[in-house]
């Protein structure tokens, strides 16, 4: 983009210009000046995206889901979870950010309303699964980005999921230490299922187990527990299908995020 804004600067600047140390000096100034300009919107690149939501769907209402997963690899495979409310596939340790009270009042005085897609209970309480109004996005993922008032730590869901439900020894894990490695906000889409535009946002975090709890793993992995599965990114990439063999198990589709 850079080079070629530079090439019609250049070419209109000799249009007008002979001399060419006074073109070059031309094309050089505005480069540097858009330069700049081209690194500020890829920083904001998706605060930008939000604000044309915002106006294109103003009266619209859109879901929004945020969630964070976890990637746990050891030697090369990666551990995924028998789903609790789709038994028949596999997905990443974690889930739905949460809310405080706190958190639902700021969200309520925006008018963010909660989705009844899926019923609540006890486990989907205070999910952030949420109508926002079209108008109101910008605002919205300025609370979220803020990180006031919702669940900051992916260790609940590792808790849950890991340690509460047996499945690692809870003395081998009183902590965890692990890396943030991005986030993923989707294009808003439609979606059948919702019957509505969607907005679905994703925190990828990555495990990094002490030997002790390497070793724990490992033995895990090869204990063959009915509720795991230990994949290799093909596998993922294929929703666990394996040319050339019956497929035994299915992988959530956003278990690609792990990659």
């Amino acid at each position: 983009m850079i080079y070629a804004f530079l090439t019609l600067v250049s070419g209109v600047a000799s249009f007008f210009i002979s001399n060419s140390t006074v073109v070059n000096m031309t094309a050089g100034f505005s480069v540097g000046m858009l330069i700049p300009v081209v690194d500020e919107v890829g920083k904001n690149w998706e605060q930008l995206r939000h604000i044309w939501y915002s106006l294109r769907y103003r009266n619209r209402s859109i879901r929004v889901s945020t969630s964070y997963l976890f990637r746990v690899v050891i030697d090369g495979k990666y551990l995924l979870i028998r789903g609790t409310r789709y038994p028949n596939q596999f997905q990443p340790v974690g889930g739905v950010h949460k809310v405080s009270p706190q958190g639902s009042a700021a969200l309520s005085a925006i008018g963010v309303v909660g989705d009844d897609l899926i019923p609540v209970d006890p486990s989907s309480d205070g999910d952030i699964r949420v109508r926002v109004p079209g108008r109101k996005l910008v605002q919205f993922f300025r609370w979220f980005d803020s990180r006031e008032g919702r669940e900051d730590s992916p260790w609940r869901e590792f808790q849950e999921e890991l340690l509460a439900s047996g499945i690692l020894p809870a003395e081998k894990f009183p902590h965890i230490m692990h890396n943030y490695l991005r986030r993923d906000v989707d294009k808003i889409r439609y979606s059948p299922w919702a019957d509505s535009l969607e907005i679905l946002v994703a925190d990828i975090y990555e495990l990094v187990p002490n030997p002790e709890q390497q070793r724990v793993f490992r033995r895990l992995a090869q204990s063959g527990h009915p509720n795991l599965v230990w994949v290799t990114p093909s596998e993922i990439q294929r929703r666990g299908a394996t040319p050339g063999q019956p497929q035994s198990f299915e992988v959530a589709e956003h278990a690609q995020r792990l990659l």
